[in-house]
């Protein structure tokens, strides 16, 4: 059995993080209990999270002597330890600080663990006859990589908390695939589609290999006789279908390459077919634009009342601890996190590139108008907290700074004919303790992947359209 030193940041983001080690044995040092009571009154997921770890210690507790261990549901233990003051630390690591109690419970640990081993026989010591690595290893999680360092530096072993993380970015899923079709094929694609036991890939030495589809996955169909014809289709059923809505101009906008096209279908839908759509890709793809466009037409354009309104929310860790500090009311507290919806919203209320700007004064009444018409609603995201959002088009925009919990969080929220749509880039996290294996986007990404009910498009850097500098930069840097 192992024995797991859990760091608080761990509960912060995970408050069940108790319960999946298994059958081992997990420790809680008395200074995370400290830090948690401090944390409970915070604002906003830090604060929630918190009081959600504190209620399940309590009930923990109330099974139990914490003190002595309390038995887990999955087999394993969970015991609060509150010895081990007296581990000497080395003299530029001061005792008093909160990070290094931690390591002195690991240390304090791993010493009682070695002493436990019986007497070895000849040959079994480690380098330079050291005491051989006990067979009940004592592992610190945490998601401070300095803390990890440190453990490293004082030989115990460190690991970051794994039951959230994905693969990596270049592993994960993407939505969309190239494949080969033959070319008598393509024609009763566009009646009918083809089965997708038809498409083949090639590895590199010419040899056809099967392509494994995921439901809603986006391909890009060629024909073996000739690659320059190509279309593009959806996997649905067993089988590739076309494009629905591929000659759609939601708001006055075109596709201009093939990612806009999966973007645009996976958009369009009906909530009640794709009610929630997935997307990442670099800074300059159109995610959010399009995202808007489509909203726009929806609920400006489209007479049948699909979505009572557009509400668009952008999460992010510092103005999501600050915000009941920032002055004015609540549109004026998230106001400048929405800047960059305004900026896209600029460009679709006035499409002349050349007079968008002539007249700034008209071009904000647009935009205050359609605020004011309540057509397009900004939220902070801790307020979209334990709501039930019905008939609504939502937009996350940025949800690579968004956690696991944040994510399925919003998710569990949507109502009847609620549409939600994840925007982001996993390469571009601001959140301390998240990256490209441990964030929301990636998270809801690869656990989704397959859903009937989700669709996914990941942009390419290729497909950047915000301007040649922003493709040549995203290219280069």
């Amino acid at each position: 059995m192992k024995t797991y030193v859990v760091d608080t940041n761990v509960l912060i983001q995970a408050p069940y993080a108790v319960y999946c080690f298994e059958e081992h044995l997990v420790v809680l040092p008395v200074v995370v209990l400290e830090e948690l009571d401090h944390l409970k009154k915070a604002e906003g997921e830090r604060g929630a999270n918190a009081r959600n770890a504190i209620r399940i210690l309590e009930n923990l507790r109330q099974k139990g002597d914490l003190l002595k261990g309390v038995p887990l549901k999955n087999g394993g233990c969970l015991r609060v330890e509150k010895n081990f003051v007296d581990v000497k630390l080395p003299p530029d690591l001061p005792e008093e600080k909160m990070d290094n109690r931690i390591l002195k419970v690991c240390l304090g640990l791993k010493g009682s663990a070695i002493e436990k081993i019986p007497e070895q026989s000849a040959g079994e010591s480690g380098p330079e006859g050291s005491p051989k690595e006990s067979r009940e290893p004592v592992i610190l999680v945490t998601k401070d990589i300095l803390l990890r360092i440190k453990a490293q530096m004082l030989g115990i072993r460190a690991e970051d908390f794994a039951a959230e993380q994905v693969s990596g970015r270049e592993e994960q899923y993407t939505g969309r695939e190239e494949a080969f079709v033959p070319e008598e094929h393509l024609k009763e694609f566009k009646k009918k589609g083809i089965g997708a036991d038809l498409l083949y890939q090639v590895n590199e030495t010419g040899e056809p290999l099967p392509v494994c589809l995921e439901e809603n996955q986006f391909v890009v169909l060629k024909g073996d006789q000739s690659a320059k014809k190509t279309m593009l289709g959806r996997m649905e059923g067993g089988k590739v279908v076309p494009l629905a809505y591929k000659k759609a101009k939601p708001y006055g906008v075109s596709p201009r390459n093939a990612g806009q096209y999966f973007l645009q279908e996976a958009l369009m839908q009906p909530a009640s077919k794709a009610p929630l759509v997935i997307v990442k890709g670099a800074a300059g793809t159109a995610k959010t634009f399009y995202a808007l466009a489509v909203g726009l037409e929806k609920v400006l354009n489209d007479p049948s009342g699909e979505y009572r309104r557009i509400l668009v929310s952008r999460p992010n860790a510092q103005f999501d601890a600050d915000i009941g500090f920032l002055p004015g009311d609540e549109q004026e507290k998230i106001s400048p996190l929405m800047r960059p919806v305004i900026d896209n919203l600029e460009q679709l209320v006035d499409s002349s590139e050349e007079s968008r700007y002539e007249d700034e004064r008209e071009l904000k009444g647009k935009i205050d108008e359609i605020f004011g018409r309540g057509l397009i609603q900004a939220e902070a995201l801790n307020f979209i907290r334990g709501r039930s959002i019905v008939k609504t088009y939502l937009i996350i925009d940025e949800a690579q700074n968004m956690t696991p919990n944040q994510v399925k969080g919003i998710i569990t929220r949507a109502g009847e004919g609620t549409k939600i749509i994840l925007l982001g880039d996993p390469g571009q996290i601001d959140r301390p303790f998240l990256d490209e294996r441990t964030n929301g986007l990636s998270y809801a990404s690869e656990h989704m992947k397959g859903s009937p009910l989700c669709w996914q498009i990941t942009m390419t850097s290729k497909e950047c359209e915000r301007s040649a500098l922003a493709m040549d930069g995203g290219r280069r840097l």
